[in-house]
């Protein structure tokens, strides 16, 4: 009986590792950027939560050779299993991604919150007709202005070549009087280092990522959106896990997502503090005049999104517009 021993611990350790799922995470976003931080709280989530049982290695920076607008083919498709990716990329895939980075809209954490609760259930319908597992979402800090003097006037930003990060906030800058070139994040820096861009829309977080105190000496702080990131997973890999395992991962979605979202609450303090150490100067005072241009030139912009969307924008408004009390 004693021989037997050694022979039944090697069976149950190769059963152990054979049951043990290998997943691999893409991420656009630099390693220390707000959202590679959130993937591996996940991944550490996941970690305990299935008891090992799941293994997911990040891959940050780009690393895998996707943007996070080749993310959502690539996840439906099976070519990555899990990807966190910025949703405003995929606004020519449905508009209904492009929800958190309407200019305007929502310009502070709450409103951001209660924008994703209305949206969220739109979110998901969406990423399962395309053969995906709507996991979580995070947000980004305000979005602002970086560049090489203070976007703090009408006149400081009338003709910049600024980079915008989506269609409706390049069609905002472009009536706001600037210059915007759309650019995926993975394009800005070569953008800035031969003068294609002076001045770059992002958070200040973003920035910071990319060390763009090396291209920019200012970021002014101008609220025009929160955007999301989302986490999502292949239907087929999801569904292939085992009952448990598939609790183990939703759970710490759940987890990650209040991580997330509870981060943001001190980042933007972190965020100016490490930008004051490197030589960025940080505006957060800005003329009215310039926001109330900015707030004019988003409401065809809005409206158009709305119309492009239909019934299912109305709706998700009204619930959002009652849940702020406006």
């Amino acid at each position: 009986m004693t021989r037997l021993i050694p022979g039944i611990l090697m069976a149950m350790i190769a059963g152990a590792a054979s049951a043990q799922t290998s997943l691999d995470m893409a991420n656009e976003y630099p390693q220390n950027s707000i959202h590679a931080q959130t993937a591996d709280h996940f991944i550490q989530a996941l970690t305990d939560q299935s008891e090992g049982s799941i293994v997911v290695t990040p891959h940050h920076g780009g690393a895998l050779g996707y943007k996070s607008v080749d993310h959502y083919d690539a996840v439906g498709d099976g070519a990555v299993p899990i990807a966190t990716s910025f949703s405003g990329a995929w606004s020519g895939i449905n508009p209904i991604f492009l929800v958190s980075s309407l200019p305007f809209l929502a310009t502070d954490l709450d409103d951001t919150r209660a924008l994703y609760d209305a949206t969220r259930p739109y979110y998901e319908a969406a990423m399962e007709a395309d053969n995906q597992v709507f996991l979580y979402a995070t947000p980004w800090p305000a979005s602002g202005f970086w560049g090489r003097q203070p976007v703090d006037t009408v006149e400081a930003l009338r003709g910049l070549k600024i980079r915008s990060f989506d269609t409706p906030g390049t069609t905002v800058l472009v009536n706001a009087g600037a210059a915007p070139v759309q650019l995926s994040w993975a394009d800005i820096v070569p953008q800035l280092t031969t003068n294609g861009i002076d001045a770059v829309l992002t958070s200040a977080d973003g920035g910071a990522s990319a060390q763009f105190w090396e291209y920019l000496s200012h970021f002014t702080e101008a609220n025009y959106a929160l955007p999301l990131q989302v986490t999502h997973m292949n239907r087929d890999s999801f569904d292939a896990l085992s009952d448990d395992d598939r609790a183990a991962l939703l759970e710490a979605a759940a987890q990650t997502e209040t991580f997330g979202w509870d981060l943001l609450s001190s980042r933007v303090d972190e965020n100016y503090a490490t930008l004051a150490d490197h030589g960025v100067t940080v505006t957060t005072e800005v003329d009215p005049a310039l926001i109330a241009s900015l707030q004019s030139a988003a409401e065809p912009v809005v409206a158009e999104w709305a119309e492009r969307v239909g019934p299912d924008a109305q709706a998700l408004l009204s619930e959002y517009r009652a849940a702020i009390g406006r």
